[in-house]
């Protein structure tokens, strides 16, 4: 019995892990401050790129890019609390549209400052209890410092303006900014209010510089007309259709077709043409001049639609059939059986422009004013790829922001500002909270730090003097990234949303707490594979 009692009880499968208390909590303290130091190089204005490789030799797809989910998405990551943050930065993305890295970062300065109290010996729930605590204070603050200018129509423009240059400041397109952010404001703002993207549409064309990009009002599709059809539309009536079209000849491949002579087949495929023709007969009945098709339309279909003066576009892609449908006003169809049911799409000219190199049919007069495309131009497919993600953060945050009006000041200020109200709580707070509360303080100082470091300013120097100036009252002063020295942010016009900084503060500080009351990480064991039984 006593030899018994001294062999370990196996209570997992075999093959399964455990990690217990220190442990579990060290391993996912270093994966969550793994992931922070990867990205925080591409933090602020004068942040870094990363390029990110495909491990695909057939696919060699390269990313350059420094927006902090893209990085996240493209990376694997094992460790179950860097997936946490992993995880946080997507929805940062999803919700907000920036914000991602400072979320990710913000989250693992934190986890580093609760790492050196767990080995002071203060319990974890203690530290938890002292970050609620700090987080309500800074939200607080936020709240309270927050501008809105929502009901002053040219100011409101301005904040936009402010919010989109400091966005596009720290991406690809900061050299431009004052384009991009124009064009991004005047976008948004046929909007009229709306949060869902779908009428802006973006077209990357190579070739040009990024300068040469701008704002069209109407919408453009990435396509051509059949041969023999007309190039050019006047009181377009659309039908939109998702229909197979290329049923014309009988595909001999793959199938077994008994006859007994050659002129059997001919007459199958007569039969089919017939079929055809029927089908194309319905469409038309419908009264249209355009038919815009999700499938392929092959040659005999697109000729009859030719004889019939009728523009026919096929293989337009789901994402332009679906924004089709919403910006022209008609619906996608299957079937042609009831033409009075149908609903059309209308649009007051549809005709065929260049760009480039590149032909494209331009929709103009469409009924959803809202409706406008960003045609970007750039030297090469990379650079194309990251201004699109650039514009696209900027046109979520302003779109956002059209909905929420409150801004807040940019350049460390705000974080600042909630650093100074957490340590001015904690030191009226009795008991181990108020050392968690400074160690989220302490957290949130580190983001002016990062900025600074990564623009290769002396950081220790500046924050010390931008924690002076917030000590004497000065809330709006912030880093100036041109000159490197501390500046007031409302004179030099750095403005963020608020919706995006609370964004950051309640995610990163939820990611944190999260992680920090884990003392216990369990791996499943592989699941075996059955071999096959032969039959």
């Amino acid at each position: 019995m006593a030899g018994m009692a001294l062999n370990p009880i196996q209570i997992l499968k075999q093959q399964a892990e455990e990690e217990r208390g220190e442990t579990a909590r060290l391993s996912s303290f270093v994966g969550a401050i793994a992931i922070g130091d990867l990205i925080k190089s591409t933090l602020g204005p004068k942040g870094m790129d990363k390029i990110l490789q495909s491990s695909n030799p057939a696919h060699e797809h390269i990313q350059v890019t420094n927006d902090g989910a893209t990085i996240l998405k493209s990376i694997g990551v094992d460790n179950p609390a860097a997936k946490v943050l992993v995880e946080i930065s997507k929805v940062q993305d999803d919700e907000v549209g920036d914000g991602t890295t400072s979320v990710t970062v913000l989250a693992c300065e934190l986890l580093k400052e609760a790492e050196k109290l767990v080995a002071q010996k203060i319990h974890p729930q203690t530290i938890v209890a002292g970050f609620r605590r700090a987080t309500d204070a800074a939200r607080a603050a936020l709240q309270d410092a927050s501008l809105d200018h929502g009901n002053e129509p040219d100011k409101f423009r301005e904040d936009l303006m402010n919010i989109a240059r400091t966005t596009l400041g720290s991406k690809i397109l900061t050299q431009y900014k004052e384009h991009f952010s124009k064009l991004s404001v005047d976008a948004v703002l046929r909007l009229k209010g709306s949060t869902s993207l779908d009428a802006i549409k973006i077209i990357k064309i190579p070739g040009g510089g990024l300068v040469d990009s701008y704002l069209d009002e109407g919408f453009l599709l990435q396509k051509k007309p059949g041969v023999n059809q007309p190039k050019r539309v006047e009181n377009a009536r659309i039908l939109i259709a998702n229909t197979a079209m290329d049923a014309d000849k009988i595909k001999v491949f793959g199938s077994r077709v008994r006859v007994d002579s050659v002129a059997k087949v001919a007459e199958l495929e007569l039969a089919e043409k017939e079929k055809m023709k029927e089908k194309v007969g319905r469409i038309l009945k419908h009264n249209i001049n355009v038919f815009i098709n999700r499938q392929l339309i092959y040659n005999y279909p697109e000729q009859l639609f030719a004889d019939a003066g009728v523009m026919a576009i096929e293989h337009a892609d789901f994402e332009g059939v679906e924004r089709l449908a919403l910006v022209t006003g008609g619906e996608i169809v299957s079937t042609f059986d009831s033409p009075d049911l149908v609903k059309l799409g209308r649009c007051d000219l549809i005709e065929e422009v260049m760009i480039g190199e590149e032909k494209l049919l331009h929709f103009s007069g469409v009924p959803l004013g809202e409706a406008c495309t960003v045609i970007l131009r750039g030297a090469t497919q990379q650079i194309l790829d990251e201004a699109e993600r650039s514009l696209h953060d900027a046109l979520c945050v302003l779109s956002q922001t059209v909905k929420e009006t409150k801004t807040i000041f940019g350049g460390g200020s705000s974080e600042m500002l909630m650093a100074h109200v957490v340590f001015q709580l904690a030191q009226k707070t009795p008991g181990k909270e108020a050392i968690a509360m400074e160690a989220f303080g302490r957290a949130l100082t580190q983001l002016p730090t990062i900025i600074a470091d990564n623009a290769g300013y002396d950081s220790s120097q500046l924050v010390s003097e931008l924690r002076a100036a917030h000590a004497e009252g000065k809330k709006t002063y912030g880093i100036d990234m041109e000159t490197g020295q501390i500046g007031d942010m409302q004179q030099l016009g750095i403005t963020e949303s608020l919706k995006v900084k609370r964004a950051v503060l309640l995610s990163a500080a939820e990611a944190a707490e999260m992680i920090l009351r884990v003392d216990d990480v369990i791996k499943a064991a592989p699941r075996q594979r059955q071999p096959d039984h032969p039959h």
